[in-house]
């Protein structure tokens, strides 16, 4: 039954629900020309909005999403698999229909001149309702009494894909401070008490320190402003260790003792992110640069554009050497 409503959704999206409504079985030759495929009608919308030729460009966000979506809608477990399709097809219509009225809102067009948007969830007798139809129907057929609390639950995670996948999306626009697209990592301390996302570029500038606290921990740090950084859980875990000059607040997990991120001495409004703690899907790459912290305040006299033209710092003129 799955596969009869994901077939029918694919002939859907690659236009023959609508040749064949038009023109009967004569128009079945017609569902070669490809430039009915819906995704054809949205990438005409995006090109006449944005005035220029568009073409897919697949972010690692969307990549990650899309092997997920695809292992979900693949299970060999048929609840899951309707969990994760029912998710895939509510979210979507919620999705298309808010994408529609923030376009119109943005690029101050007619509604009715975006033909994928119309003929999705506008116009006369949209077919995004029935598409939701189609697969809200499968879980009365499909799905047990005594397994709805199971399906529910894989249907919270299935729906939370999708949802995390437009909140990235959202933060992809935004650009660092060298024009570079940003977009949002997750990462956590070793036990996953602590998680926290952090917005940084896809190819990520790290720094390597030979300090003490540094060379002992293998901290890799990216420097980040402080409101790039968000703690989503564990933050009541944290435990802060400060020495000598007590500027450096260093917070380690009480559990597991790993240090994700950090308020170093050379940017205390901001915070140094351990690259280790990262969740590698989302990084494309990462060069790595030297920092001589065993003589800080020379080192950083040499290097201010090398960590970051908005770090503020004080070099010291006393004779005792300072950690980080």
């Amino acid at each position: 039954m799955t596969s009869v409503v994901a077939n029918f959704i694919c002939w859907d999206e690659t236009g023959g629900h609508s040749r064949i409504l038009e023109g009967g079985n004569a128009a079945l030759p017609h569902i070669l020309d490809t430039e009915n495929f819906h995704s054809k009608l949205f990438r005409r919308d995006a090109s006449r909005l944005l005035g220029r030729a568009i073409q897919p460009n697949y972010s690692t966000t969307t990549k990650r999403y899309l092997r997920t979506l695809y292992h979900g809608l693949a299970s060999r477990d048929p609840i899951a698999r309707c969990a994760h399709m029912v998710a895939f097809e509510l979210h979507a219509a919620e999705m298309i229909q808010s994408l529609w009225t923030t376009l119109v809102n943005a690029f101050d067009v007619r509604p009715e001149d975006l033909d994928y948007f119309r003929i999705h969830v506008g116009g006369y007798d949209p077919a995004e309702k029935y598409h939701a139809e189609m697969t809200s129907r499968l879980v009365s057929e499909l799905v047990p009494a005594d397994d709805n609390d199971r399906f529910l639950d894989v249907f919270d995670r299935a729906y939370s894909v999708s949802l995390e996948w437009c909140r990235d999306l959202i933060g992809i626009r935004q650009l660092d401070g060298d024009s570079r697209p940003q977009i949002l990592h997750r990462g956590r301390c070793h036990c996953g008490s602590v998680k926290f996302s952090v917005r940084a570029p896809e190819k990520i500038s790290a720094v390597k320190c030979n300090c003490s606290i540094c060379r002992m921990s293998g901290f890799l740090h990216m420097l980040v402003p402080g409101d790039n950084l968000s703690i989503e859980c564990g933050e009541e875990i944290l435990t802060t260790y400060r020495f000598n000059k007590n500027i450096a607040q260093h917070t380690f997990c009480r559990v597991c003792g790993v240090k994700p991120f950090y308020r170093p001495r050379s940017n205390p409004s901001g915070f140094s992110v351990n690259v280790q703690c990262l969740d590698g899907t989302t990084i494309e790459s990462v060069s790595v640069e030297v920092f001589d912290g065993e003589e800080w305040e020379q080192a950083i006299c040499r290097m201010p554009g090398a960590l970051g033209s908005s770090l503020k710092y004080e070099v010291s003129n006393e004779p005792e050497r300072p950690p980080q």
